[in-house]
């Protein structure tokens, strides 16, 4: 049964390949179908169009929709490469086994999952602890007074919790990471659908709190240094700080194919994987997954 299963998730991607051959514009080209994280979209594509040049033949086509998404589109046989901000469940593995594939899982870099307040919010530093009970059930965090500040434009002093949707893997991590393995969000926040979406409605409201990926900062939001207890340092998120780890919500970034990649899709992986790919990540913002010259 697992046979016929992965015989027909093969004959999917071949059908799709030959169609997309046939009808292209190159006639000859083929395209790789990488699907999942909106944290690592913005690099996907900038890996994308840079490898159309290393590559002329291959064209990678990129779409977000989450890791989830992602991940689920691999398991089914429908995407080559699932990009995905956290580690694949137990649960996703066994669904993939049971379609008579192993997932193979690439780290291709590191992200620094940052902390977004609006520009005018005075506060300079938050701790674990106090992420924990401001999205954590039964956390007790509601206002920003409690935080000791005043934020101006705030006048209700509410503080509006951001948050994403549960099929992202930023989400996944962030419970993991801050509320821990067996606590879940409070009921409440507004749950955005993409990692710029968090940072757009912090920039716009001064009253609001999110987390996203580092990559999605700009010069119209504020993040704040985290702390990890109540002596130790505060970090600020940065490609250095996550580089060397010290900053406390650092975090893989994982492509995973169903099964060893062969042919054009090993061939792209490994050119991820290499300097001119790791520069590219680099440049967007992201830590590379190690050392390299990009000078």
């Amino acid at each position: 049964m697992k046979t016929t299963k992965t015989a027909f998730a093969s004959c999917l991607l071949a059908l799709a390949a030959a169609v997309t051959a046939a009808c292209g514009g190159g006639g000859s080209r083929s395209v790789i179908q990488n699907k999942g994280s909106d944290t690592l979209v913005n690099v996907a594509q900038a890996w994308a169009e840079e490898y159309a040049a290393v590559a002329p033949g291959i064209a990678v086509a990129v779409t977000g929709g989450g890791s989830g998404t992602g991940i689920a589109a691999m398991i089914n046989g429908t995407v080559d490469i699932a990009n995905s901000s956290r580690k694949m469940k137990d649960s996703e593995l066994d669904l993939a086994r049971g379609n008579g594939a192993e997932p193979i899982e690439f780290v291709v870099g590191y992200d620094a999952l940052a902390v977004y307040v609006h520009p005018d919010n005075p506060l300079d530093e938050v701790s674990l602890e106090q992420l924990a009970s401001l999205y954590g059930e039964g956390g007790e965090i509601e206002s920003w007074s409690q935080f000791g500040v005043e934020v101006p434009g705030c006048g209700s002093d509410e503080i509006v919790r951001v948050s994403r949707q549960n099929n992202s893997g930023t989400y996944v991590y962030f419970r993991e990471a801050v509320l821990g393995d067996r606590r879940d969000f409070r009921l409440g926040s507004r749950d955005m659908h993409g990692s710029k979406d968090v940072v757009d409605l912090v920039e716009n409201t001064p009253c609001a709190i999110g987390y996203s990926g580092l990559a999605y900062a700009t010069d119209h939001v504020k993040m704040p240094c985290v702390r990890t207890g109540e002596g130790g340092d505060c970090v600020s998120p940065s490609v250095e700080t996550a580089i060397d780890g010290s900053y406390p919500i650092a975090r893989p970034l994982f492509m995973y194919t169903a099964g060893e990649p062969q042919g054009a899709i090993r061939e792209y992986i490994g050119w991820v994987l290499s300097d001119e790919g790791q520069c590219i990540i680099y440049d967007k913002g992201y830590a590379p997954r190690g050392d390299v010259d990009c000078s």
